[in-house]
């Protein structure tokens, strides 16, 4: 068999085992340099992440650069999920889609 083959991860929700989510490659080093910053705290597993900071809480999913379109700066459309797109047009809460610690500071007021 080959080494390349991983088992797929999963998690208990409440009852139910659910297959865990991709984590993009991204996300370890900007859940880093987060938890860096005096007063910021950071919770993954929701999503992609929740920063809490002055009181308040974000939630963000993080996406990969490559994500992104060259022309646009914007990530692509094919990119989102369909939980992702629903959430972006139905979500009343604050929710953003990110791919850089520097989007996460100048959102939170950094």
């Amino acid at each position: 068999m080959s080494g390349s083959l991983q088992k797929p991860s999963y998690v208990l929700i409440g009852t139910k085992l659910r297959r865990a989510a991709k984590v993009d490659s991204n996300q370890g080093d900007i859940v880093d340099a987060l938890r860096d910053i005096p007063g910021v705290t950071v919770e993954v597993g929701h999503d992609d992440i929740l920063v809490g900071y002055k009181r308040r809480t974000w939630w963000f999913e993080i996406k990969n650069q490559d994500c992104v379109s060259a022309k646009t700066a914007r990530i692509r459309a094919s990119e989102y999920t369909k939980s992702e797109k629903h959430r972006l047009n139905n979500w009343k809460g604050q929710y953003d889609v990110v791919w850089d610690v520097y989007q996460i500071l100048e959102i939170i007021g950094l």
